[in-house]
């Protein structure tokens, strides 16, 4: 995204959301990852999240337990926003 950060895109930020909604627990936790859903900047957000081990709230569309187990998983990857965002834009231009 040419035009500044890519948290100026993102849906939790347009003011329809309180940004404590995105820091709960438990089963609110589902509620909250509905923010993401139709974010343009999803993906952006969740490498952000992933890169910078971001402990708490819900970030991209993905819990702290999420992440936890996909950074468990997925150990050799250094850098997220070229495994979601870069691996994204490619196949959005491939033939």
């Amino acid at each position: 995204m040419s035009e500044g950060h890519w948290t100026a895109a993102a849906a939790c930020g347009q003011g329809n959301v309180s940004p404590d909604a995105l820091f709960v627990e438990g089963s609110a936790q589902r509620e909250a990852r509905s923010v993401c859903l139709s974010c343009p900047v999803r993906l952006q957000c969740l490498a952000d999240a992933l890169d910078n081990r971001m402990d708490f709230g819900v970030w991209g569309g993905m819990t702290e337990r999420e992440r936890r187990a996909l950074l468990r998983r997925r150990p050799e990857v250094s850098s997220w926003r070229n495994e979601l965002v870069v691996a994204d834009s490619a196949l959005l231009v491939a033939p």
